[in-house]
Parts: C-alpha cells; sequence; structure tokens
C-alpha cells in the first residue's frame, strides 16, 4: 500500500480498501459460501418493547432456510436479536444465557441492566478477529428490562461489529433490510396515526408484521414472513413482567393484512 496515499472514512473504510479486504470464504469463480441472517427491528409501544425477526437465512444469492428463529431469549428480562453470521451469533447468545443464570444463581440477584449491555459488547470485541476477516460479523440488537426505573421499563440497545453500544430512545434495527425498516418507522413515528409508542399489542405486531414484508420486498435476503402460506415471523414482547412470546394465533390475525 502506498503510505503516500490518502484514505477516507474511518476504521472500516480502511479495512474495506482494496489492499486490505476480507476475507468472504469464497473461492475464486465460486459463490460465498458465508450464512447471514437478517432482518430484525425493535421498538417501543403503549405497553413495552416489541421486538421482531424475519426467518430468512442467506449465502450469497442462496437461500438456506427460511425459519430460522433471530430473537432469543437470554433470561426472563432480555433478548438478543442477531443479524449477521448464525453460528457466531447463536454461539454468543448460548454464553450470554449461561452468564446470566451463573451470575443469578451464585449471587441469588439478577445481573444489572449496565452489566449486561456490557457482556454483549464484550463478546463483540473478542469477536474482533472474525469481524476483521469478514466471515463472522454479528450486530445484533439487545432489549433488556431495566428494574431500577420505576415501574421497570423496557430498554433498546444496538452495536456496531467492533462492540459500540448505543441506546435507541424509540426504535432500531439491524440486518440488509434495516434501511427500509428504519425509513417506515422513522415515517411512521413524525407522520403516522398512531405513532409506535402509542400503538396497542395488536397494532405493534401488525406494524412489525408489515415493515418485514415490505423489508422482503426491498431486500431479497429478507423473508420468511408469508401471510398467504401463514408463515409467521419471530416476535417477543418485553414488558413490566418480563419477555413474553407473541404466537402464531396473534399473528395470523394480522398476517391477512399484511400482503
Amino acid at each position: 500500500m502506498d503510505p503516500r496515499r490518502p484514505i477516507a472514512g474511518d476504521f472500516l473504510s480502511l479495512l474495506a480498501s482494496h489492499e486490505l479486504r476480507p476475507f468472504r470464504g469464497e473461492v475464486a469463480g465460486s459463490a460465498p459460501t458465508e450464512t447471514q441472517a437478517t432482518t430484525v427491528l425493535a421498538f417501543h409501544f403503549r405497553d413495552g418493547v416489541l421486538v421482531a425477526g424475519d426467518r430468512r437465512a442467506t449465502a450469497g444469492n442462496v437461500i438456506v432456510a427460511d425459519s430460522v428463529d433471530k430473537v432469543v431469549d437470554l433470561d426472563a428480562t432480555s433478548v438478543l436479536a442477531v443479524a449477521g453470521v448464525p453460528a457466531t451469533a447463536f454461539e454468543m447468545a448460548r454464553v450470554l444465557q449461561n452468564s446470566f443464570e451463573y451470575y443469578r444463581r451464585s449471587q441469588l440477584q439478577p445481573l444489572s441492566l449496565p452489566a449486561k449491555v456490557r457482556a454483549v459488547g464484550r463478546l463483540l470485541k473478542e469477536n474482533l478477529p472474525m469481524t476483521l476477516q469478514g466471515v463472522g460479523v454479528v450486530v445484533p440488537l439487545f432489549v433488556a428490562l431495566d428494574p431500577a426505573a420505576t415501574p421497570p421499563e423496557p430498554r433498546i440497545f444496538f452495536y456496531d461489529p467492533l462492540g459500540a453500544q448505543f441506546q435507541a430512545a424509540e426504535f432500531a434495527a439491524s440486518g440488509s433490510g434495516a434501511g427500509v425498516v428504519r425509513s417506515l418507522m422513522a415515517f411512521q413515528t413524525r407522520f403516522g396515526s398512531p405513532k409506535p409508542s402509542r400503538m396497542s399489542l395488536a397494532e405493534a405486531v401488525r406494524f412489525a408484521l408489515r415493515m418485514l414484508v415490505t423489508a422482503a420486498g426491498m431486500d431479497s435476503a429478507t423473508g420468511g414472513v408469508d401471510p398467504g402460506a401463514g408463515r409467521t415471523a419471530t416476535l417477543r414482547w418485553v414488558g413490566p413482567e418480563g419477555v413474553r412470546t407473541i404466537g402464531e394465533e396473534l399473528q395470523r390475525a394480522d398476517l391477512s393484512d399484511a400482503d
């Protein structure tokens, strides 16, 4: 690399330059073999936070599966929504599940929210060698109940691949369909009626499904939510009473309106 050549942008821009292009698990003349999972989202509604994920996993332009659960319960009050390489993401989720449970049993109290947030970021930092190679990138969303608030309130956190953490005031999305989802969410937040923060649970479920279906229409890597075939998304409701699963019955009541 010519040391006199200026390189614009941040560290990831440097990494993506021609001289430092990351390995993608490709062989000359073949398609990429690394599996990716997208799209996930989370937003505040009237009774808490709704976390949603589509069902598709892809490898390049090949659909690997349309039945992936991308929202994983870590304990009774927190979930991880994964976008990126499933092998890495699900292993991170298992490590977090075990560490949260070990702390609860050994200390006779749950881990604090700040400690949980840092635990997710620490795993992402430890995954830095794989991130630099481009074969294990994970960009998750973390949603957890804050017991320090009165009454307890759910919080949304999002991360970059290097482990930096940020709290989202209203909504967050990750994955290849995230741009579409964020645009829809921003429009509804500013101009829509009702605004997401004022939606009931049924309205929030319908809105989440419509966003995933719309994202699937714009992004080939997003899919697996098919109203006609009755295939439902992965949905979790994080509220004052903890994590609840939004089952197929409630989703199918709204899927007919989502196509």
